[in-house]
């Protein structure tokens, strides 16, 4: 990789209309503190609104603030990963465009990488979402870690400074499904985590409701971890110990004459229960099916309409 500018700056767009001026303002002033030869390049991923013709405009004000639109929406992290094969900067800054992500903090991220680091992550020790959001982003991360037997924290996401040669090795990773915050977190190198404020959202509400955090937390396990497969082997074999054990149990009371007629209702209810996990189980491996599947197809993470500045 030709490093060309001195710090890049990545952040998918998505109805942000009225943020995307501030955004650039206070990124500029923030990286300009530190060098002068920067870049922002800002990644709409088909916003409804005008969000691109903000982009449009901010690029043609400065070239340094560079535009990727897409041909439709492909999700936040498909639009960080296109951010990140177009960033030439020795290292690389990624960050959410509601705000929450201070670029204030920015200064202090790259001050820290520079004592060594190749990732420095920010890390959010008191976060200003909803209690619902806040929650939900702490039960997955317990689940994800329990899945796929790692540490993750819930205070870190996806804002941070990463050296170029991270970039290269998160870019190297063919994953069709693409979540940028665990696989900088995979790809090791020396890293270190940094507390840093976290803000309200500038303006608006997020556009991920409950039904976008299930898909990307469902995308997210599948993807990095194999083990609800292997608690499907473990199911099995606990339901046919289990079995096991009725079926003595009704065999002896049969012999010893305590049990003259089968019973109805136990027969019902161990059809529908093994029914019901026979059909559990085959999602879960339907889930994993549908996602090879979609591997095999090797279709693009991402297509781009438009580019500007590059």
């Amino acid at each position: 990789m030709e490093n060309k500018v001195h710090i890049s700056v990545v952040s998918p767009v998505y109805q942000v209309e009225k943020i995307v001026n501030e955004l650039v303002k206070q990124v500029k002033q923030a990286v300009s503190t530190i060098t002068e030869d920067f870049e922002i390049i800002l990644v709409n991923d088909y916003s409804p609104d005008n969000a691109w013709q903000k982009i449009t405009e901010e690029s043609a004000k400065d070239t340094r603030v560079k535009g990727i639109n897409f041909s439709r929406n492909f999700g936040q992290h498909c639009a960080i990963t296109a951010g990140l094969n177009h960033a030439q900067g020795e290292w690389v800054v990624v960050m959410d465009c509601d705000l929450q992500d201070r670029p204030g903090e920015i200064p202090n991220l790259y001050r820290k990488a520079q004592e060594g680091y190749q990732s420095v992550f920010a890390q959010r020790i008191e976060r200003n979402d909803s209690f619902i959001k806040r929650t939900l982003s702490r039960t997955f991360f317990f689940v994800f870690s329990y899945l796929t037997e790692t540490k993750q924290d819930a205070t870190v996401s996806n804002f941070g400074i990463y050296h170029c040669s991270v970039i290269q090795a998160v870019l190297s990773m063919k994953d069709q499904i693409r979540f940028f915050s665990t696989m900088v977190q995979w790809v090791g190198f020396k890293k270190v985590y940094l507390p840093v404020n976290h803000n309200n959202r500038f303006e608006g509400k997020s556009s991920y409701n409950f039904r976008n955090l299930f898909k990307l937390a469902t995308n997210a396990i599948i993807a990095f971890s194999d083990k609800p497969l292997r608690l499907t082997v473990k199911t099995g074999f606990f339901i046919s110990l289990l079995s096991f054990f009725i079926g003595c149990f009704y065999l002896i009371g049969y012999f010893s004459g305590t049990i003259t007629v089968s019973g109805f209702t136990s027969l019902i209810i161990s059809i529908w229960f093994l029914s019901g996990v026979i059909i559990l189980l085959l999602g879960i491996l339907g889930l994993y099916i549908g996602k090879i599947f979609e591997k095999v197809k090797e279709r693009p993470n991402f297509i781009i309409q438009e580019r500007l500045n590059f």
